[in-house]
């Protein structure tokens, strides 16, 4: 009898042991339960914070690049148009932060789902407080301030080549045009995940969407604008025009250097994991030496073919490098980066005097560096991405440069035989900063 109670006394107390152990086990469970979603919870909102803080500091470098291109082309005009110069880049800035919120966001990016364009109208982002989109990975504020930069550096192309006879009014409603419609209509076939996105066309930060789209509303109206007076003789041959300062127009190209890691960079589009970190960082060493081996090229280059090196060439060797390089900046090696930037070098040399042969008047440049260079870079995608393919490269390429020539075309031409584009030749000789601005930026060379 003894013997019974105390097994049941032993088996009453190994009842409750086990009860308390399940609830202390229980508890564990519900506490590591609850530290799972915790962790889950907290790396959401890293990927949030981090995401949206590489899109706004991306965004900041590439604004600064605004600064990078009025100071190239202050540089690279001469003294008599660089207070023109410095007009057109704060004021087509300006207006393509605005028409890119009037329509050209929701242009590039609303409904396109395979299509042409997406939906018309201002785009608009939660309120205080809010800011995430459906998925919560990023702030929409941020997203749509990172794409604003790249619509206005794409208007930043066009002033340069078309400087020194442009005339003002013209010039800004074709950078209303461009910013607001026709940039975000080919920005939605790739990146607005639209017809080209769907046949696998890869172009990650731009060569083609941005640079080459410049380039070719570039060329159009330098075609349709004509040469400044007296840079092409009858005998074909060129008279230089030198540039007001080369110091500015260095400045000017480091400050696109430097903004050129926003560019890269921050299109990985996300931040929020070390994978992303990594590629982020390869992305930037791959820029920087693609910029250095177009700057490398051009000098050698120059060197090789004219006896003395050109500053000029040596400062859009570095930009057609930077061009090159940015239709894929992740993939190459670093060695193949520098190849790529290097041959975006040999492309300005060569192509600087090509255009004066067919007398159309690039003033800075833009047109070798940012079209020929774009095309360039877009093309040699697949060498290092495998998948890319070379057929639908040129499909993009192609159909962008086609749709873009025949709208500028369209558009300058329209403005040129209706209020005109082109200043009248005794404003020419003056130069802008007295016959359209009214402050000379160095009035004691008025007419130099």
């Amino acid at each position: 009898m003894r013997n019974l109670e105390l097994f049941n006394n032993k088996a009453v107390k190994a009842t409750g042991v086990s009860a308390l152990l399940m609830a202390v086990a229980g508890v564990a469970f519900a506490q590591d339960s609850d530290l799972a979603a915790q962790v889950a919870a907290n790396a959401a909102n890293d990927d949030f914070i981090f995401t949206t803080l590489l899109f706004l500091l991306g965004g900041v470098l590439v604004m600064w690049m605004a600064a990078g291109f009025a100071m190239l082309e202050a540089g690279l005009v001469r003294t008599k148009n660089v207070s023109m110069q410095c007009l057109k880049n704060i004021m087509l800035y300006s207006v393509a932060g605005i028409m890119y919120w009037v329509v050209g966001y929701n242009l590039m990016y609303t409904g396109v789902d395979g299509g042409y364009f997406g939906s018309f109208g201002p785009y608009s982002w939660p309120g205080a407080g809010e800011g995430s989109i459906e998925d919560g990975s990023y702030s929409v504020a941020s997203d749509w301030f990172f794409q604003m930069v790249f619509c206005a550096t794409t208007a930043s192309i066009v002033s340069g080549t078309l400087a020194e006879r442009i005339k003002f009014w013209p010039f800004i409603i074709f950078v209303a045009i461009l910013t607001g419609i026709l940039y975000p209509i080919t920005g939605s076939w790739e990146w607005g995940t639209g017809w080209l996105d769907a046949r696998g066309f890869s172009d990650f930060a731009g060569s083609t969407l941005v640079h080459s789209v410049g380039g070719w509303a570039a060329l159009a109206g330098a075609i349709l604008l004509g040469a400044r007076k007296g840079k092409y003789g009858a005998d074909g041959k060129v008279t230089p025009m030198l540039a007001s300062s080369i110091p500015l127009a260095t400045l000017g190209t480091f400050i696109l250097w430097m903004g050129w890691f926003g560019f890269n960079g921050a299109s990985q589009l996300a931040f929020g994991t070390i994978a992303d970190a990594s590629d982020v960082s390869k992305i930037f060493a791959n820029t920087n030496l693609a910029a250095c081996g177009g700057v490398i090229v051009a000098v050698a280059l120059t060197q090789i073919l004219y006896k003395k090196i050109d500053v000029t060439m040596a400062l859009n060797g570095a930009l057609a490098g930077l061009v090159a390089i940015t239709a894929e900046p992740l993939a190459p090696s670093a060695f193949s980066a520098i190849i790529i930037g290097g041959i975006g070098g040999l492309i300005v040399v060569l192509a600087v005097p090509m255009l004066d042969k067919l007398k159309i008047d690039d003033v800075v440049g833009a047109i070798p560096v940012h079209l020929f260079a774009g095309i360039f870079g877009t093309m040699i995608v697949p060498f290092s991405n495998s998948d890319a393919s070379y057929l639908t490269q040129f499909i993009g390429v192609v159909s962008i440069g086609a749709f873009i020539t025949l709208a500028s075309l369209v558009i300058w031409f329209i403005m040129k035989v209706t209020i005109g584009i082109r200043v009248s030749e005794e404003d020419e000789y003056i130069g802008l900063d007295q016959a359209e601005v009214g402050i000379p930026a160095y009035p004691e060379f008025v007419n130099s």
